[in-house]
């Protein structure tokens, strides 16, 4: 997104903000899980800042990245009180919009710090907008409380409660992940291949027996569940029936990753059809978890 404001702004301002964007857009992406809501709030925190420095009468701004930070997370905390609303009316479960990195990227997505999975995303839902802002900040980006509270205009020991609250309600932490990201390319890769090929007993082998299935079409996409789905044999016979529904024309597959997880893409010519996201198990060697994106309000930006 290009960033303008009504009126000219100086060079200067203009960089300063964009030197600060990714920690911005990782802020608010992780506190809303849609890439769409996250580009609003960066916009209205862009006017913001344009226009007080515009202001002859405004005092200067000491510490840039504070004011940012400040600005996205308030704006962000708004407005993730207005999504909530919405994902009460959504069709079946709501997964986050994936942002999908090139193969080559692996390693790289796999250190950066600001990296959440879509597992985590998905259980940072049961948080309350509060506690999820907080866990954001300190948990994943290191703010202290001080400066949290700073921030969310709460006191330091109101933001330590609040991050002690959302550590209890998230049940499930953050998966270990295998160091090779080969060995999570060939688990997906030996998926894909079952499925599209019908092999049955691959498929099998290579899911995990606790294997769970989240499907998010938003009554939009192609459905097979409108609840999370458990088991591997459950598990494999919903894909043997997707498979069995692809257009005749066959599909392209196209590895990449989405915060350190193996994604398959799924396209039919230039559509994309679904982002099938793998989470594997602990070894890597067999497929804990699968999210499966189709709802193509998600897909817009997948290439």
């Amino acid at each position: 997104m290009t960033y303008r404001a009504p009126h000219r702004a100086d060079d200067e301002v203009t960089e300063r903000f964009l030197s600060y964007r990714e920690l911005l857009f990782s802020v608010v992406y992780n506190m809303l899980g849609s890439v769409a809501d996250t580009e609003d709030v960066l916009q209205e925190v862009w006017l913001a800042w344009a226009a007080r420095h515009r202001d002859p009468a405004a005092p200067p701004i000491d510490n840039a990245r504070a004011y940012l930070v400040r600005a996205a997370a308030n704006q962000a905390l708004a407005r993730r009180i207005e999504v909530s609303r919405r994902r009460e009316t959504y069709v079946g479960p709501w997964l986050p919009e994936p942002i999908v990195a090139e193969a080559d990227d692996a390693a790289s997505a796999l250190v950066r710090k600001e990296s959440l999975s879509t597992a985590v995303l998905v259980v940072l839902e049961s948080l309350s907008p509060l506690e999820r802002a907080v866990f954001v900040l300190h948990d994943v980006f290191g703010f202290p409380h001080t400066e949290i509270g700073d921030i969310l205009g709460r006191t330091p020991a109101a933001v330590r409660q609040t991050a002690a609250r959302a550590r209890r309600h998230l049940h499930r932490p953050q998966p270990r992940r295998p160091a090779d990201p080969e060995v999570r390319t060939r688990v997906t890769e030996r998926f894909a291949e079952a499925v599209l090929g019908g092999d049955i007993p691959a498929l099998l082998e290579v899911l995990a027996p606790e294997v769970t299935l989240w499907t998010d079409s938003g009554g939009r996409g192609p459905a097979r569940s409108l609840r999370p789905v458990h088991g591997r044999d459950a598990v494999a016979a919903i894909f043997t029936a997707v498979a069995a529904d692809l257009p005749s024309g066959g599909v392209d597959i196209r590895y990449r990753w989405v915060a350190g997880d193996p994604c398959a893409l799924v396209f039919s010519g230039d559509s994309p059809l679904a982002a099938v996201v793998i989470e594997p198990d602990a070894d890597g060697s067999r497929i804990a978890a699968i999210y499966s994106i189709t709802n193509p309000d998600k897909l817009t930006g997948v290439r």
